[in-house]
């Protein structure tokens, strides 16, 4: 790896340390090992700064962390979904190159949507069974 690539690697993973995001979490993130993160976080760490060990969380917190964090995303799908739908794309006027970008992205979000929805189904088959316009149970 370049040293730009490493330092910009190391700036990241001092992001998301900083943040609390757990050894774990970042070596995901990053593509990185657990070990290769400590070491990016020490070696990033100022020299009178002795790093902080990461909080440890129970299986419970952690579940409802990431509950925490699909709830955010799902309430900012449906908002960006509504911005969408009221701004009307198709009834608005633009030029060519434009009005192909963006049905290349409607269709590249939906289809990201779909696959994401028919993973969701896999773990919970009971939510198929559900109204989409309600979301309750049929």
């Amino acid at each position: 790896m370049t040293p730009p690539a490493v330092a910009q690697r190391r700036a990241r993973v001092r992001q998301l340390s900083q943040r609390g995001a757990s050894l774990r979490d970042i070596a995901a993130e990053v593509g990185v090992s657990k070990d290769t993160v400590r070491r990016d976080i020490r070696a990033t760490a100022p020299p009178d700064e002795t790093p902080v060990a990461p909080v440890v969380e129970t299986p419970a917190q952690r579940m409802a962390h990431r509950v925490a964090q699909t709830e955010t995303a799902m309430r900012q799908l449906y908002d960006a979904a509504q911005a969408v739908s009221d701004a009307t794309p198709a009834h608005t006027i633009t030029d060519d190159e434009t009005a192909q970008r963006w049905v290349a992205q409607l269709r590249d979000t939906a289809a990201q949507l779909s696959r994401a929805a028919d993973e969701f189904a896999t773990y919970y088959p009971a939510a198929v069974a559900c109204d989409t316009e309600t979301g309750v149970a049929t």
